[in-house]
């Protein structure tokens, strides 16, 4: 979506480069009357990592930032006007496939797609959309950082700590946002539907303990329940493998490193492991590491191959989960069948 400088965000990108200049923050919500409502009413204050935001009427021209805030806007009937570009399963435009394929279902207009660079979010390109709300709720953005993009617009950081936002939390916080709770509660409610389908389709899931690993560039990485990638498929009766916990080095709450001499221990049912590509994938299990490993030896792996599977439940989001599904519910089921063989 191209669109003309108005006014206003001119005065934004000159305000954005008076504050990097300066290295001041500034909040224009913070001196705004606060208040919380959930029923689509304005303003909608939320607290966040860096403070709280204030907005103060139904957003029209809607930014997302970082992952899964554009795929909960449009989830909730908002097309963003301007979304990052995604060059992790992204086509040559940036553009996710799921978010491409909901966009073409609704006949909207391809909003403008951010350049990203992984350093800093492209201010001139925001203020250049004009929004009245820009929403990062799952990223990385510093305080500072933070603070430019709220100079441009309310800006919704993440609650806690940078890429830890639950995503079930950005579909309701991005609602909230957007005066639009109830669509959120209906996006979640029609999900959990979706994984309940899953789960009475697939039996033979019911109680399977599972480890969800990956080895990318010498280092092995095991996730671990709270991570979004694993708790989702808690909801379909796989449990979490308590060799996972047992394992479990560092403070990280969502995942931790292992070394390859350990990996005989990772006992579990199934092994969900995830790979860029199948060379990836075959080249790891070619491996005497991951011959060691328990359902590896059993023949109960659950490959998760390719950029666009991976990304659609890592982490999932509200577009993505349900696109990538079924193939993700053959995969599990076939590791689990090979499980049960293996007894």
């Amino acid at each position: 979506m191209s669109k003309r400088m108005t006014a206003r965000a001119a005065a934004a990108v000159a305000m954005v480069g008076a504050l990097a200049l300066s290295g001041c923050s500034a909040d224009p919500a913070a001196d705004e009357p606060t208040a919380a409502s959930s029923d689509g009413s304005f303003p909608v204050t939320i607290e966040h990592a860096f403070g709280e935001t204030t907005i103060p009427e139904a957003p029209k021209n809607v930014v997302t930032w970082g992952w899964g805030s554009t795929e909960a806007s449009i989830a909730v009937g908002v097309v963003p006007v301007a979304i990052p570009f995604q060059s992790y399963a992204g086509d040559d435009t940036g553009m996710l496939p799921w978010v491409d394929e909901e966009l073409t279902a609704m006949d909207a207009e391809t909003p403008t797609i951010l350049t990203d660079d992984g350093e800093a979010p492209p201010y001139e390109e925001i203020a250049a959309a004009d929004p009245d709300v820009i929403l990062a709720v799952y990223s990385g953005v510093t305080e500072e950082q933070y603070a430019l993009l709220s100079a441009i617009a309310p800006t919704v950081a993440y609650p806690d700590n940078a890429w830890t936002t639950p995503w079930k939390d950005v579909v309701t916080t991005v609602g909230k946002a957007l005066g639009k709770s109830a669509e959120a509660e209906e996006v979640l409610s029609g999900i959990d539907d979706v994984l309940a389908e899953g789960a009475a389709a697939h039996p033979e899931l019911k109680g399977k303990s599972i480890a969800a690993v990956w080895d990318t560039s010498g280092t092995f990485y095991v996730y671990r329940a709270a991570d979004p990638r694993v708790s989702f498929l808690l909801d379909l009766g796989l449990v979490n493998a308590p060799a996972v916990d047992d394992l479990a080095t560092g403070d990280a709450t969502f995942f931790y490193t292992l070394s390859y001499e350990q990996l005989d221990k990772l006992d579990s049912d199934i092994v969900i492991t995830y790979a860029d590509s199948q060379e990836a994938q075959d080249a790891f299990l070619a491996t005497s590491y991951a011959q060691a490993i328990p359902a590896v030896k059993a023949g109960a792996v659950a490959p998760v191959v390719g950029k666009e599977l991976v990304s659609s439940v890592s982490p999932p989001t509200a577009l993505s989960l349900t696109w990538g599904l079924d193939r993700y519910l053959d995969s599990l089921s076939t590791a689990a069948k090979a499980a049960d063989a293996a007894k």
